[in-house]
């Protein structure tokens, strides 16, 4: 193993750290910093040991694992829990590690940390011990099982108050370790608590007691959840057997009595903790099985037992739908019996009207059929099991139960996968198994003789099941559809052979009369023999991996006949083509490209169009096939191939794309095109022609010749797929004259044409050199600029986008010197104006600004690189049409803010879901009062910093400090100061000037006299409204009597402002809320 150069010398320096640590040699200071100087030290130097421990040298481990026991005799509970914690991880790399020394020191790590046993109250250290004694016993098992053995009682006896602690993280911690105490446990340990005829001298049999007795117990009264857990724990431990296969279990030779006792507190209507005690049960239900637990625990549920007074426990029957090693057999003779009772309770019941009793017993006997797979996993007689009378009772269930129906199909699925995989040792295979199931299982000879057996019961399966299929809709057939394929892996050569014969003739039957239902003018939809001929194919599929080469090649001439792949259901010509492509891929079949692309040729007027992308796809398994003297079949394929790259379906165009590149990597080859074989060709002495690249897209680029505007957009748009998937070998010269041809059609006048050219045109000026392109500019940028002002099919955008790409690869000044006119000149300003005004609002940009709009983040990429380039990757600009912004926009926030309600937040990361979780993703944007929604900490931002502390400066001056409302204020009350200011005056009856006295209650009056008036004025007017004062700060603790302040309510005569209300425009006088301090 590589270790890093240092590793050495930091296991050095770290253990002479530790042991200068623990023998007090480190100086320390004077006072009290001095007494913790050691042991913050060591925190120090345990955070940073923590995450370089794995990568020590192992010879170092034992000195650090001696160090650091010493760690917590410092008497820092800190320090104890990071040594206690470093520790575990510790133990669990000697666990990964079997070269590590520490195996040698585990005894005398188990003996100091038991001698330092923390307090069960101690929430600081407690659970930290209790993880490194769980990780201490793992690695001395992993060393020495047996002596790890002979510890267990002693550990389990110093882990077990804990239990009973008041604090739920102690209880957790606990409750784990005592679980890896579990898995400690050895065979010979456990049979020696079998063999203990008093239950009272082996180890095992004290902690069985000693739980059973804390489940009634009133000190554990709140652990009783953590009891059963630990419970579980020792089931799951248990299930050892010391005999036979058919053996009992430990677990119910030790613990059927405490499961017993769980059930009846289970049952107690006034017991709290019923899902600890079901996950207890479900446990012992897996490990025991079905047959020991309702033998021990009877179900109660038919009249007779509820009459007797005796408790129903319908809540073990959810517990059978798990593995558990109980025989099939229990099944067929317990629960059949009891079903066909429950039944018969259930029809007496419909019949007198008792719908709610139906009801329960329906939903009984569904529980009980859920549970029949968990039966299929261990069966040692499977031969006796699935005998006549009950495969008879299965098959009615399928025809007639369609509620029962998933429970039987996935009991046939388990039935044969789970032997399979044991007959065959498989790793893979076994991996799929449930581990209850891998750890105690049958052997893989009896498992081989249940397979044997399955494969006799084939064929009478396989014709229940085709049945069952034939009755069930589309939706439905995907369950019993993996059932068939399943059966199918294991039925032998000659079973297959029949079963395929049989659905063969029924095809053919189906399809003849399908063909005399069906005349000249009949609709095209599917008739009831058409879907019938569609769900035989749908058979014919689930056995196509396991059809021999004769069978196949049958087949195929099959399904390359007219009837199939011309007939007017659409579902059969989509069938008939996918199992050709299947066939293909299987290699079972050997053909003659040539013969069959001519065959397919012929074929392709009765398309239909919902088998296009069947079609295609057998077309591109076909193309590896065809020889390299055999080239010129490409030829007469390749307009269907181009029309598809336009079909209405995404998967249809996807394939179609495909075929058109597939064509394209088979001329890449190499080869010889004889143009006298081509369709058209055969005249004049055609000769021949190398194949490569360019050679195939002279053939494509004949379609912009065609007559209708949509080959010709298929052919530019065909065109574009290849020049993106082959531009490496196209040559200079072949880009020029491609390019060259398809910037004519940029001025056509259909606007199909053009929008395929100008999807060519972009993935030119993404993929292609400048040098290429530059010679061009003069033509391309008249021509794109004659769409700039179009909006349909969002041809401006797309213009837009083309020229902010041409700009950033040739700059702007080329490509602004190529537009002719002043008016196409604009467009081209418009768009470097909007790109500068871009990039300053994203310079400019101020975190917490409210009117500061966020950036739009860019649009994931869609997965597909040709798509992203040619239909993707929008503007990056805003979209508005407004060239020529003038202080008109300066409107635009005002505008947003009279809008308000409920919007949808964007998130570019995920598509949303307007179905689940969409209430997470409406926002609030406006409040009801039509403002902003406050962002955290904006009201914080709005404060001055002292630039020493940092803190914020609160401005408690509330008077207007602006030269404006000044002016207005003084305009406004010129003639009220004279009358009523302190340096006012008044004149008397005679006209005697009198001056105002300064006094203090004027002064006083004064002061409150701007707000009086303003309440009057906002007020309904008249003698009677009411003045009210302004409310300053801290006025609720003023005294009446004195000049000092006075304790209200309990409240200290000094108070904290809300930041909300400090931050608000200064000049407004509102009621200010004081949060005081108690």
């Amino acid at each position: 193993m590589l270790r890093h150069p240092y590793s050495e010398r930091v296991a050095e320096w770290t253990s002479i750290t530790l042991s200068e640590l623990t023998s007090g040699g480190l100086p320390k200071f004077k006072g009290k910093k001095g007494d913790n100087d050691g042991s913050e030290t060591a925190i120090h130097l345990l955070a940073f040991l923590r995450p370089v421990l794995s990568t020590l040298p192992s010879s170092s481990l034992p000195t650090i694992t001696t160090l650091l026991l010493t760690l917590p005799r410092l008497g820092n509970p800190y320090l104890a829990q990071s040594a206690y914690s470093i520790l575990s991880d510790l133990l669990k790399v000697s666990i990964d590690d079997p070269t590590s020394n520490v195996q040698g020191q585990l005894e005398d790590i188990l003996q100091a940390i038991l001698s330092s046993t923390p307090s069960k109250s101690d929430m600081t250290l407690a659970p930290s011990w209790i993880n490194v004694l769980g990780n201490a016993m793992l690695a001395y098992l992993a060393a020495e099982s047996d002596a790890c053995a002979s510890r267990l009682g002693h550990v389990w006896k110093a882990v077990w108050p804990f239990i009973e602690s008041s604090e739920v993280a102690i209880r957790k911690a606990a409750v784990q370790t005592l679980d890896s105490l579990v898995k400690c446990f050895t065979p010979s340990w456990v049979s020696a608590a079998i063999r203990d005829d008093d239950k009272s001298k082996s180890a095992l049999n004290k902690i069985i007691t000693q739980l059973e007795k804390a489940l009634s117990s009133l000190a554990f009264a709140r652990s009783i959840p953590d009891l059963l857990a630990v419970m579980s724990s020792l089931i799951s431990g248990l299930w050892y057997r010391s005999g036979s296969p058919s053996s009992p279990t430990a677990a119910e030779l030790l613990l059927t009595p405490v499961i017993k006792k769980v059930a009846e507190l289970r049952v107690d209507r006034t017991f709290e903790y019923k899902e600890a005690a079901d996950a207890t049960l479900s446990t012992a239900m897996r490990i025991l099985g079905p047959e020991v637990m309702l033998h021990e625990l009877p179900l109660n549920l038919e009249p007779a037992d509820r009459q007797a007074g005796k408790e129903p426990r319908a809540f073990l029957l959810p517990m059978l739908a798990q593995p558990h090693p109980s025989p099939l057999t229990h099944f067929v003779s317990y629960f059949v019996p009891l079903t066909e009772r429950m039944f018969d309770l259930q029809s007496t019941a419909e019949s007198e009207g008792r719908q709610s009793e139906a009801k329960v017993w329906s939903v009984l006997v569904d529980q009980i059929w859920s549970g029949l797979h968990g039966y299929c996993f261990r069966n040692a007689e499977l031969k006796t099991a699935l005998a006549p009378e009950f495969s008879q009772l299965l098959s009615q269930l399928l025809y007639s139960q369609p509620g029962l129906r998933p429970s039987v199909l996935k009991a046939l699925k388990v039935m044969v996968d789970t032997n399979v995989a044991l007959a065959s040792n498989d790793e893979q295979l076994l991996a799929k198994l449930p581990e209850s199931i891998r750890a105690d299982t049958i052997s893989p000879e009896v498992a081989s003789a249940n397979v044997l057996f399955l494969r006799s019961q084939v064929e009478s399966w396989l014709a229940v099941l085709f049945n069952v299929f034939s009755t069930l809709g589309r939706d439905s057939q995907g369950a019993i559809g993996g059932v068939i394929s399943t059966w199918a892996s294991i039925a032998d050569e000659k079973e297959i052979g029949k079963a395929y014969r049989k659905l063969v003739d029924l095809l053919k039957q189906n399809m003849a009369i399908s063909a005399k239902t069906d005349g000249p003018h009949t609709s095209s939809g599917p008739t009831e023999s058409g879907s019938l001929t569609a769900v035989t194919q749908d058979l014919v599929v689930l056995l196509l991996p396991y059809l021999s080469s004769e069978d196949a090649s049958t087949l195929f001439e099959l399904c390359l006949s007219s009837e199939v792949l011309e007939s007017r259901d659409n579902a059969v010509q989509k069938r008939g083509y996918k199992i050709l492509g299947k066939l293909l891929e299987s290699e079972k079949v050997k053909i003659d490209a040539q013969t069959i692309f001519q065959k397919l040729d012929t074929l392709v007027d009765g398309l239909s169009p919902a088998a296009k992308k069947d079609r295609f796809a057998l077309l591109t398994l076909l193309l590896p096939q065809i020889p390299s003297s055999g080239l010129h079949l490409i030829p007469s394929i390749i307009p269907e191939a181009v029309l598809g790259t336009k079909e209405p379906s995404e998967k249809a165009r996807n394939a179609a794309f495909d075929l058109v590149v597939a064509m394209g990597k088979k001329m890449a080859e190499g080869g010889v095109v004889k143009r006298d074989l081509v369709d058209g060709m055969d005249e004049g002495g055609a000769g021949e022609a190398t194949a490569n690249v360019e050679e195939y897209l002279t053939m494509v680029a004949g379609g912009l010749a065609g007559a209708s505007p949509h080959m010709i957009s298929a052919t530019i748009t065909a065109i574009s797929r290849l020049v993106f998937e082959f531009k490496d070998s196209i040559s200079t010269q072949m880009h020029t004259e491609i390019f060259t041809t398809l910037l004519v059609f940029v001025s056509s006048a259909n606007r199909e044409i053009v929008k395929s050219s100008l999807g060519y045109i972009k993935l030119a000026i993404h993929t292609m050199s400048t040098e290429i392109l530059r010679p061009h500019l003069q033509q391309l940028v008249p021509a794109l600029l004659s769409w700039s002002h179009d909006h349909k099919n969002h041809f401006k955008a797309k213009v837009r986008h083309i020229f902010e790409r041409m700009i950033r690869r040739f700059g702007y000044e080329d490509v602004y010197a190529c537009a002719g006119e002043e008016e196409a000149r604009k467009v081209l300003m418009n768009i470097k104006k909007r790109k500068d005004r871009a990039k300053r609002k994203k310079a400019n940009n101020v975190e917490g600004d409210e009117d500061e709009e966020p950036v739009a983040k860019a649009k994931p990429a869609a997965g597909d690189a040709f798509e992203d380039i040619v239909y993707g990757s929008e503007s990056e600009l805003d979209d508005s049409d407004d060239e020529h912004q003038g202080p008109s926009s300066k409107r635009a926030p005002q505008r947003k803010r009279e809008t308000s309600g409920a919007r949808l937040r964007v998130d570019d990361d995920e598509p949303m879901d307007l179905l689940s979780g969409a209430a997470s993703r409406i926002t609030k944007i406006l409040d009801d009062k039509g403002k902003r929604q406050r962002k955290p900490g904006q009201e914080a931002s709005k404060f001055k910093t002292d630039d020493d502390t940092g803190k914020m400066i609160i401005d408690n001056d509330n008077d207007d400090s602006s030269g404006e409302n000044m002016g207005e204020d003084v305009v406004g009350t010129a003639y009220r100061e004279a009358f009523t200011s302190a340096d006012g005056f008044t004149r008397g009856p005679n006209g005697r000037v009198k001056f105002n006295k300064d006094t203090k209650k004027r002064r006083r009056e004064n002061n409150d006299e701007d707000v009086d008036m303003a309440d009057g004025e906002a007020g309904t007017g008249g003698r009677g409204a009411k003045r009210r004062s302004e409310v300053k700060f801290g006025q609720e603790f003023k005294a009446k009597k004195a000049g000092g302040d006075v304790k209200k309510a309990g409240v200290d005569p000094y108070a904290y402002l809300p930041l909300s209300q400090a931050a608000k425009k200064k000049g407004r006088h509102e009621r200010i809320g004081i949060a005081g301090k108690r």
